[in-house]
Order: structure tokens, then C-alpha cells, then sequence
């Protein structure tokens, strides 16, 4: 039997749990920097977003760092500022994954979605961030 025959997509819970886990193994300097910035998943980005990303399809964007990051005063804590969110969305991340064709896990295009915009949150160019992944990989 093909061990694929039963199996389901991924729900709204195991993707959170999988972000959670992600999360988890990232290094602890790169989670302290990363403080209580909660992550959201969701099937996809709502219209306002589509609109403000100028996304031709909902599939176009996995992850979205919404407020202000550290660099532009996003820990001052403005009033009436938004608080800041990452939001992962499940069905862009599947689609990703599925026409994915170096082998990449669901699991490794999580954490990477995660971090990329954990990083926007902190500032960090696209170095930093590989180099964050990398050493998810090694330890996790």
C-alpha cells in the first residue's frame, strides 16, 4: 500500500503546531530577539491584503509580516498601532510544497517562511536569515 493512500493535507492546527515547532528549534539568541510576536495561520491572505501586496493570486505570498519592525520603532509600542503579527498561510505553503521538486519537507518551508519573516520583524538581511535556517537545520 502507497503510504500516501490515507493520508489528509495538513489542517489549520497542524500547521500551527508545526510553526510552533519550527519556532522551537530556531536558535534561542534569534527567539529571545524575536520576543512574543504571535504567528497567525490562515488559509489565505484576506482581500485587503491581496490588494496591498498587489498579488495577481492569493497563492503568490506564504507569509506576511504585518506592523513595524524593531529597526522603524516597532517595540516602542506606538498608540493605535496594530500589534505586530507574522501570519503563515497554509494553502500557498501546500501549493509551494507540492510543486516543490528539490525535496524541500513541508516542515523546512515552514521554518523557512517563519524566519524570513521573523526577520523583516528584526531587520535582518537575507544572509542573516540563511544562516538562522542553517543552523535550525544542524540543531533541530
Amino acid at each position: 500500500m502507497n503510504p500516501w493512500t490515507d493520508r489528509t493535507a495538513p489542517s489549520l492546527d497542524d500547521f500551527e503546531q508545526m510553526a510552533a515547532a519550527a519556532f522551537a528549534a530556531l536558535p534561542a539568541e534569534f527567539k529571545a530577539l524575536a520576543g512574543e510576536v504571535p504567528c497567525v495561520v490562515a488559509e489565505f491572505p484576506d482581500d485587503d491584503t491581496i490588494k496591498e501586496m498587489e498579488l495577481e493570486s492569493e497563492f503568490d505570498i506564504l507569509g506576511l509580516f504585518r506592523g513595524v519592525g524593531l529597526p522603524q520603532g516597532g517595540a516602542a509600542g506606538y498608540t493605535g498601532q496594530l500589534p505586530n503579527q507574522i501570519w503563515l498561510y497554509r494553502r500557498p505553503i501546500l501549493d509551494y510544497w507540492s510543486e516543490s521538486e528539490d525535496g524541500e519537507t513541508l516542515g523546512a518551508i515552514i521554518t523557512h517562511v517563519l524566519v524570513h519573516e521573523i526577520g523583516h520583524h528584526l531587520g535582518f538581511s537575507d544572509e542573516d536569515m540563511e544562516a538562522i535556517e542553517a543552523a535550525a537545520d544542524k540543531d533541530g
